[in-house]
């Protein structure tokens, strides 16, 4: 499929921007808006909802058509296609890409290996549904034969990301009864300050993991049970009241004490930054009810057919992702800040790191070879307007060129005085600033002080998107994440990469399980890393040796050769 493709730089679409963009570059958004008083209305798209606006983007009509044409010249569509029909596109794992399939109606036929996959996932939904009415309802008792108050979702990555995004996006739908924690670090603080104030017979665990190995989130397990059984009388039986799993190794889950029947499963055709639609989401659908998190579903699908189905000079992800490539490839922005403007949408751009990052951080072609061009940006950002007094003083005054998102509803959930109007003109008003800046004619004209005018001018020229639906519901959060889904998708089509591995976090967690051993050896190992890294761990090892005296008292450390220490005062 591939090799109908010529390499990226040699499409006439490519070459073409890459004149094109000569003779744009200088343009500055001041005139393009001034020259065109419709391009305000002219270039928005708005689909399932949700409003793009992306006149603020440093393009003229003709950009738009060579963008297409690039797309058309990559095979989107047809790549677009092959995913949805079950094809392995994951092909240096040899999988299928299938997590449209999770969020697929009754009745659809979604085939991978000629079988039709979506049955399977509405088994799993349905058994998700009746394990969240036993839990929600106080029918799923304890071990002692309480109720369940609190839950705990351990897992990393996707099997962290998403469920704690969602859960946050999603409180005001959440049921305040219950307690929703997530431990993912490996780090013990995170499970000591996520169990510090709660009682192990009202506890439930969700362990996340697809083969029920995973270090983090086993190391995590583990400390789970034996604080559990510990406040349970240490009766191997009470795992099973207090534990569930989200896996597909039947086996090691019922190894840790797991009735194998609340096992949820997944399919190796999701990956896990695209899983939190699948039974990863099992503590969203218990945070905020089954019927919610159907409209979560159908809001992910109604994006899905959207992205399969419309032009793309209408379609919401693919003109998001080709105006990634415009700013990442020819303006040289290697940085995106999302922007949202709603203190519920608070990790949302740690989910979309993640999903963007993990995705498109690759430096190979589907083939293999080197690429000659940039490919995934990094991706950051914090809610408005806490970021505006943070660094947005970079993105507007410094010399980086940072591509915006800004997300905002026309509803506040928690509506309160005059708040939301003053919030939606921030986010306006920051697009508008970073678009038109402010002139060293327009500071002077403010009486400013010539020696202080450099200070205050603002270039301006700098590129938005604003995002813009009704109100944050279970079923826009789904479009959202499809939204984003699919413009990391376009991208990773056009640069010819594959966007569904993620080979780059395999390195660094294979060394980590061979240093282990040579940390917690009581005997000194014999060490052939490199020198750096050598004498890295025999100092830890030398700072292992000399354990601090925990004082109760005084809530501090002292060490063993303190004079209170010495003494016996602790």
């Amino acid at each position: 499929m591939t090799t109908r493709i010529k390499p990226l730089t040699q499409r006439p679409a490519w070459k073409a921007l890459a004149a094109h963009y000569k003779k744009v570059q200088d343009l500055h958004l001041r005139k393009l808006f001034a020259d065109d008083s419709k391009r305000g209305e002219r270039m928005t798209a708005a689909a399932a909802g949700l409003f793009l606006d992306y006149s603020k983007n440093r393009i003229v009509d003709q950009t738009i058509k060579l963008l297409i044409q690039l797309a058309n010249e990559s095979d989107l569509s047809g790549r677009i296609e092959a995913m949805f029909r079950g094809e392995k596109i994951n092909v240096t794992e040899n999988r299928a890409v299938l997590h449209v399939a999770l969020r697929a109606p009754k009745g659809a036929i979604i085939k991978t290996d000629g079988k039709n996959v979506v049955p399977e996932v509405h088994a799993v939904l349905e058994k998700m549904n009746v394990f969240s009415e036993r839990v929600r309802s106080g029918r799923w008792k304890g071990h002692t034969g309480k109720r369940i108050k609190n839950v705990i979702n351990i897992g990393i990555g996707g099997s962290d990301l998403g469920p704690v995004m969602a859960y946050e996006a999603l409180k005001h739908y959440s049921d305040r009864r219950l307690t929703f924690r997530f431990v993912s670090n490996v780090d013990g603080t995170d499970f000591v300050e996520a169990t510090r104030d709660l009682d192990p017979a009202e506890t439930l665990f969700i362990v996340s993991s697809k083969t029920f190995t995973t270090l983090e989130t086993m190391t995590n397990a583990q400390s789970a049970r034996a604080w559990s059984l510990k406040g349970l009388g240490g009766n191997p039986k009470a795992v099973a009241k207090h534990f569930v799993a989200v896996s597909t190794n039947a086996e090691k889950v019922s190894a840790f004490g797991i009735d194998p029947a609340n096992m949820f499963g997944f399919w190796d055709w999701v990956g896990g930054r695209y899983s939190m639609d699948s039974a990863i989401g099992l503590s969203t659908m218990l945070a905020i009810g089954p019927e919610n998190f159907h409209a979560l579903l159908k809001g992910f699908h109604e994006m899905d057919e959207h992205f399969r189905t419309t032009p793309f000079e209408k379609n919401l992800p693919a003109l998001m992702g080709l105006l990634s490539i415009w700013n990442n490839d020819f303006f040289g922005a290697s940085t995106v800040a999302v922007l949202p403007y709603e203190q519920y949408l608070k990790r949302f751009p740690a989910y979309l790191q993640q999903l963007t990052m993990e995705s498109n951080g690759k430096h190979v072609t589907l083939s293999g070879k080197n690429v000659d061009y940039q490919t995934g940006p990094i991706y950051s950002g914090e809610p408005g307007t806490n970021g505006q007094h943070s660094f947005y003083q970079l993105i507007h005054q410094g010399t980086r060129l940072i591509p915006c998102d800004f997300i905002a509803f026309g509803h506040a959930l928690s509506p309160l005085g005059r708040h939301h109007d003053i919030l939606l003109a921030n986010v306006f008003a920051q697009a508008e600033a970073l678009a038109f800046g402010k002139t060293a004619a327009e500071v002077k004209a403010e009486r400013t002080p010539d020696w202080l005018v450099p200070h205050r001018v603002f270039e301006g020229n700098r590129p938005s998107n604003v995002i813009l639906a009704e109100r944050l519901t279970p079923a826009v959060l789904g479009k959202l994440v499809a939204l984003y889904e699919h413009s990391v998708f376009t991208q990773g089509v056009i640069w010819n990469i594959d966007s569904f591995d993620q080979w780059g976090v395999e390195l660094g967690k294979v060394l980590a399980q061979r240093i282990v051993p040579e940390l917690e050896s009581k005997a000194t190992p014999m060490l052939k890393h490199d020198s750096s890294t050598n004498n890295l761990i025999r100092h830890y090892r030398k700072l292992k040796k000399a354990k601090p005296v925990w004082n109760p008292a005084r809530r501090e450390k002292l060490s063993p050769h303190s004079h209170t220490a010495s003494k016996g005062k602790l």
